[in-house]
């Protein structure tokens, strides 16, 4: 995806904000802070326009701006003033872009249990939690945990809604998990118990690649979960092995994959087609500042056959062909947790093939953000970086949609007119092993290709359990969609 300079956009900006006097006010660290929020959402915030303390003319000089701020506690309260809430539900700050920059790239702190948070079946607040997978070389891995183990308790304390935010995701580097069985949705503890600690880990999002026989048919099957850029190059070797097995059909699981790089996007379905190169895969709309100070063809994506990834040097660290399948029909496994560059690859292939879709609505994430830094021109490697402090912001600047100008902002929904497929939750009483037979979800897509039927499935949740949260909402990266600009 091409994005250009947006340095004459910076100037600009800057030229409009120096018609003060040099400002009496000496500016402490936080003015700096709430400076950089102020500047960074005025050029690049999606609903500038929308947002009076984020006019142009707000403020005439430097001393109105850092009074006016003086007045919120911290650089966080600054930047949800600035917010256009509830509408935007996914712009986001951080106070370390270290840990942001790393979790990009699949690196967090964490012990290596992926799960996922539900409420109990009786209605009350307690919460319970299910193993959605296991990170491999992590502490979870080392201790023996799979995926499907649940557990309702930690460190003794029962989960609920108003207590998980500081059992599981508090300051703590290590608790207890205490398991449970499912008990018709009420789980029930088993005496069980597995003390984790959380370390520095990389997850390979290509978590799980191979191809299942299914009568004459050879099916390929990707689960993958996150689009980290640095792993391009191992997910091309995977449409690779699948290309050089010949398959039939492919079967790409998002269940849950929260999001990440659109460039990774595109090239995930230039890998499963190929036959639309140079075509028109996405476009996005940004705000009024940036559109009008740019060419219209900056604001698409397009098929491509080559991947070229360049790190913020610009110094090329991966270029290579894409290896294609040139398919005509994809089917998709997905779930609430499946949101933003998900929904981007599954959005713009309905367009141009045959797209079936297994799974439960996803989470409806059609905006992207840019990472914004306190530099003289808001990126990592501008003049004057900022060392005092390590904030950087994540703030919504693009709407995407597909090729016919087309998102769905309240999800992708299975069994649908626009998407074919099976509406079909997670048995969290039997969540089988991804990849194989005893999974239900692949087993319903096994036997849709199979058979073209939606009947030879039984529906486990007749009752509609609520996901209050995962884990991987808890990682800095999130669910974010972005983009990386050349600035």
């Amino acid at each position: 995806m091409k994005k250009s300079t947006l340095i004459l956009l910076v100037t600009i900006f800057f030229l409009s904000c120096e018609r003060n006097e040099d400002p009496e006010i000496v500016a402490t660290a936080d003015d700096d802070i709430n400076y950089f929020i102020w500047k960074g959402l005025n050029l690049f915030y999606l609903w500038q326009k929308d947002i009076p303390d984020l006019a142009d003319n707000r403020f005439d000089n430097f001393d109105n701006l850092y009074t006016y701020f003086r007045g919120y506690s911290a650089p966080e309260d600054v930047f949800e003033s600035l917010m256009n809430r509830p509408t935007d539900r996914f712009s986001w700050m951080v106070d370390d872009y270290i840990a942001l920059e790393n979790s990009f790239q699949g690196i967090n702190v964490s012990n290596g249990m992926q799960f996922g948070l539900v409420r109990y079946k009786n209605g009350s607040d307690d919460i319970f939690g299910y193993v959605k997978y296991v990170v491999p070389n992590s502490d979870a891995a080392a201790k023996g945990i799979e995926r499907g183990a649940l557990f309702n308790a930690i460190n003794g304390s029962q989960l609920t809604l108003s207590n998980y935010q500081n059992l599981l995701f508090g300051s703590n580097t290590s608790y207890t998990v205490d398991f449970s069985d499912f008990n018709d949705g009420n789980p029930t503890s088993n005496s069980n118990s597995s003390s984790l600690l959380k370390t520095q880990i990389q997850e390979n999002p290509v978590a799980i690649s191979k191809v299942i026989s299914e009568g004459n048919q050879k099916i390929g099957y990707l689960f993958y979960n996150r689009f980290a850029s640095n792993y391009d190059g191992q997910l091309n070797t995977a449409l690779a092995n699948f290309k050089a097995e010949n398959i039939d059909q492919l079967i790409v699981d998002f269940r849950y994959n929260p999001g990440g790089a659109v460039s990774s996007a595109v090239y995930l379905g230039s890998m499963i087609t190929g036959q639309f190169n140079g075509e028109l895969y996405s476009q996005d709309v940004w705000n009024d500042k940036v559109r009008n100070a740019r060419p219209d063809d900056e604001f698409i994506n397009n098929f491509t056959n080559q991947i070229r990834n360049v790190d913020g040097s610009g110094t090329v660290i991966l270029q290579e062909s894409i290896n294609s399948l040139a398919l005509k029909k994809i089917y998709f496994i997905v779930s609430s947790s499946t949101a933003s560059a998900s929904e981007l690859v599954i959005n713009a292939l309905s367009s141009y093939i045959d797209v079936r879709v297994v799974g439960k609505t996803t989470s409806g994430k059609q905006v992207g953000s840019i990472t914004l830094y306190d530099s003289d021109n808001l990126s990592r490697t501008g003049n004057n970086l900022n060392t005092n402090h390590r904030y950087a912001m994540q703030p919504l600047v693009f709407e995407i949609s597909n090729k016919d100008n087309v998102n769905y902002p309240n999800g992708i929904v299975p069994e649908s007119a626009n998407f074919p497929g099976i509406d079909l939750g997670e048995d969290f009483g039997n969540l089988g092993v991804l990849g194989e037979r005893s999974d239900p979800l692949l087993n319903a897509t096994l036997n849709y290709i199979a058979t073209g039927a939606k009947t030879n499935f039984v529906k486990n949740n007749t009752y509609e359990f609520e996901e209050v949260y995962n884990s991987k909402l808890a990682t800095p990266a999130s669910d974010y969609m972005f983009v990386d600009l050349d600035f």
